[in-house]
């Protein structure tokens, strides 16, 4: 009688040997494929089972790769320690934030122990480790150097509970992605990236990315590359122009009011002395809202100036309106509307009771008493002087170049994305390495001086007044100009958390280099990242600055490639009931380590995978991990009790196994894991029934295991060394299916008479029509009665005889 399954027993074992003889080494010779998780902030709540999904689709991944193709696997686990995340859970708990860090990673690390997954902790990063942030901060140097960063004073998104300047991105539905309060905004000189400068390479090089469509369409939306023409209207009575950026340049003459930003520059000159009052409080309310806020879709506010332009082209007087929903840092802060062509605009236009003209018209016809924009913008041109007649869509091409010969405005290319605000107001962030001196102005640290250290302070906390807590830190914040020796200070606001994951995946490969962020051998040995495993929600932050990063550094000539990771792979996520995300607060958090304790880590991977679509979010439930138990201790059985038998492989056998072969890889390829899960099951269900007569082949039961190895690998080695083998499994090679032995002999075929099916048959796949005919009538028998006046066969499919009563 073979032992029974004992997840514990075998587990320990193998964790234990696999730690004195690691299955994946370096020998130099083999080919590497580098497959990276999205390294966690250590959270202080530690993992819970909807963190080991993705672990667990990376290790799978991983572990495939080392028996197909025969991979030096790189996959190493660093944490994203710096930021808001790490500060705010400090101040809640009353500890330092360098203490409470180091405590949650040491904590996470050994949760991610229980995976069993391929990690190489040699490799192993911290963004708050010196070692590590001095080529962060060398990497900024680097920027102010080529003119990439940049002090500038603005209006930013403020946090008022965090306390902390936001990027746009940080911003969702007018909240603060981190703590949910209402963004505000707040006057700030702030230290900015010129990720513009590279906006037509993050767009068109998405072309070249094996990516999810879904992600690469949120990039070039965010980027939001347009073309159209800049144009001048002068203010009536003054030497003032305002320039506006339109995309829709021939729908000039439909041009009846202007809306501009009220942070423009003209806004508060504009307002007439009947009006001033009314535009300064605009102004004031419009400052207290973040950018996401003011573009949502909502009722429309705005304040007339008193103030007109002249249309240049019709030289009517257009009224000139403030409204919050520009923005000053999109196109040039200012826009010329056309409500009858614009919801937006045609909304405004009718609670403000301005003129609607129809310049663009369906087969020339002018709508009467207009209740919506006519938005198609295809047509002919109606109501637009010597442009009457033209068809729209040739006029959006050719307006520019008339707007240019005529002298008012000119062709130009516009971005939705913006220079990134790179300071935070906090204590936990890499120092900016920026000397502000009287004389020299702003000097970088000079790089033999790297890495700027953080100082050691009582406290931490947010000041709330702008500046960060390094600023009352006078011993840190004085020194002298590197340049001059002129008595200096240091910039006292740190880098956002985005700044070390912007590049970390390079340092991975090389995180002992004293001397370099990465050395070229290695960096050509073993970069860019093969395969990234990670959630949506980073689709536009991490990865696009990721994707600058990279180029940037490729420019410089620290690395030879300009992508950082040629596949992506957006896991969905576990949530507790009802789709709710699991989370301390709601008290649904399902921790994975009594699942180990119970069904073990094997059993725990293969659920995680079985829930659902690895792509989709996917609802949590306990009960079915009892099914994948079943499933291996049934395996676990079959390999057990037949492993001695030496069974002569059948006919049956083989196609068994070939089949095997191609559903498995075929769905692993495809990343449809759970149904590989559920072909485990269907497979061996069959395997089962073939060895209920005398037992099963060894070699079907070596290739299951090895099929099965990636996502239970403690069964799976064990198993493998119990069928008679002594290396590892995981250096076999991945089986490959023979198509021959998967041809059907036999197929079944629906014997009908009259057209209604009576029974069913299994015939010789390559059988003739009249063999067909006659095995259907001789099973027939006794039900083929009265005179057949005519026998059909369609190949593979059915008899059907016809027949007439007597």
């Amino acid at each position: 009688m073979a032992q029974p399954y004992n997840h514990k027993e075998i587990e320990e074992k193998w964790r234990k040997e696999w730690a004195k003889n690691p299955v994946n080494v370096d020998d130099g010779k083999k080919p590497k494929y580098y497959c990276l998780d999205m390294f966690p902030y250590p959270s202080g709540n530690g993992l819970h089972v909807g963190h080991w999904r993705g672990y667990v689709i990376s290790d799978v991944w991983s572990r495939y790769k080392m028996l197909n193709g025969g991979h030096y696997i790189i996959h190493p686990m660093g944490w994203d320690a710096f930021g808001l995340p790490a500060e705010n859970y400090a101040i809640k708990m009353g500890v330092h934030p360098a203490k409470s860090t180091q405590q949650n990673v040491d904590n996470i690390k050994e949760q991610i122990d229980q995976i069993a997954a391929l990690y190489d902790w040699d490799m192993e990063v911290n963004t708050t480790d010196p070692d590590f942030y001095k080529w962060t901060q060398w990497i900024f140097v680097k920027m102010f150097k080529e003119g990439l960063a940049y002090q500038k004073e603005m209006p930013i998104n403020w946090c008022p509970s965090c306390k902390t300047g936001l990027a746009n991105e940080e911003v969702v539905n007018g909240q603060c992605e981190r703590c949910s309060s209402e963004v505000t905004k707040k006057n700030l000189k702030q230290w900015m990236l010129r990720i513009t400068k590279y906006a037509d390479r993050l767009l068109e090089d998405l072309d070249k990315l094996d990516w999810p469509e879904k992600v690469k369409k949120m990039q070039g939306e965010w980027i939001g590359r347009s073309y159209g023409a800049e144009v001048d209207f002068k203010v009536d009575g003054s030497d003032d122009a305002i320039t506006v950026y339109t995309t829709r340049p021939d729908t000039l003459y439909g041009a009846t009011f202007m809306v501009l930003a009220p942070e423009h520059a003209l806004a508060a000159k504009l307002a007439t002395p009947e009006n001033k009052a009314a535009v300064d409080k605009y102004i004031q309310d419009a400052s207290n809202k973040s950018n996401v806020d003011r573009l949502q879709d909502k009722e429309k506010t705005g304040v007339f100036t008193g103030s007109y332009a002249i249309n240049p082209l019709s030289g009517e007087k257009t009224p000139i309106w403030l409204s919050d929903y520009v923005l000053a840092d999109y196109g040039t802060g200012a826009i010329m509307c056309v409500p009858a062509h614009d919801d937006r605009d045609f909304e405004f236009a009718t609670k403000f009771q301005i003129p609607i003209v129809q310049v663009i018209a369906k087969d020339g016809k002018e709508i009467e008493n207009m209740t919506e924009a006519y938005t198609e913008a295809a047509g002919t041109m109606i109501n637009s002087g010597d442009w009457n007649g033209m068809e729209s869509s040739v006029l959006k091409q050719e307006a520019p170049a008339f707007i240019e010969k005529l002298g008012f405005g000119h062709k130009t290319t516009n971005y939705k994305l913006r220079d990134w605000v790179f300071s935070r107001q906090r204590y936990w962030g890499e120092p900016i390495p920026i000397i502000h001196c009287p004389k020299c102005g702003c000097v970088p640290v000079p790089e033999e001086q790297l890495p700027l250290l953080l100082p050691e302070v009582e406290s931490y906390q947010p000041t709330g007044t702008g500046e960060s807590p390094l600023a009352g830190i006078d011993e840190w914040v004085n020194t002298t100009c590197p340049v001059c020796g002129e008595a200096s200070k240091r910039e006292t606001n740190t880098m956002p958390q985005w700044a070390g994951s912007s590049w970390y995946f390079l340092r991975y490969v090389d995180s002992k280099n004293k001397e370099e962020l990465v050395s070229k051998e290695k960096a050509e040995k073993y970069l860019p990242v093969d395969m990234y495993i990670g959630g949506v929600e980073h689709a536009v932050l991490h990865l696009l600055y990721s994707r600058f990063y990279t180029k940037f550094l490729c420019d410089i000539g620290v690395i030879d490639f300009d992508e950082p990771f040629i596949k992506l792979f957006n896991q969905g996520m576990i949530t507790g009931k009802n789709g709710i995300k699991m989370s301390k607060s709601k008290g649904n958090v399902v921790s994975p380590d009594g699942l180990v304790n119970d069904y073990g880590c094997d059993s725990l991977r293969l659920y995680e995978l079985f829930v659902g679509p690895p792509e989709l979010d996917s609802e949590w439930d306990d009960r079915g991990i009892d099914g994948v138990y079943r499933f291996m201790t049934r395996f676990w059985n079959l390999v057990t009790n037949n492993k001695d038998k030496n069974v002569e492989a059948t006919k049956e056998m083989l196609k068994v196994r070939n089949k095997m072969i191609a559903d498995i890889s075929h769905r692993l390829e495809n990343f449809s894991l759970n149904t590989v899960v559920s072909g485990f099951m269907e497979y061996n269900n069959k395997m089962l029934d073939i060895a209920k007569k005398d037992g099963i082949d060894k070699d079907t039961l070596k290739t299951a295991v090895i099929l099965l190895a990636p996502f239970a690998p403690h069964i799976s080695e064990e198993l493998w060394r119990q069928l008679g083998e002594n290396g590892s499994v995981f250096h076999q090679v991945w089986p490959i299916a023979d198509a021959s032995a998967m041809v059907e002999e036999e197929k079944e075929i629906a014997v009908q008479v009259n057209g209604k099916t009576k029974l069913v048959i299994s015939v010789a796949t390559d059988i003739t029509k009249d063999a067909a005919i006659a095995a259907g009538k001789e099973a027939l028998g006794a039900k083929l009665e009265g005179e057949i006046v005519k026998e059909i066969y369609v190949p593979g499919k059915i008899v059907n005889l016809v027949v007439k009563n007597k």
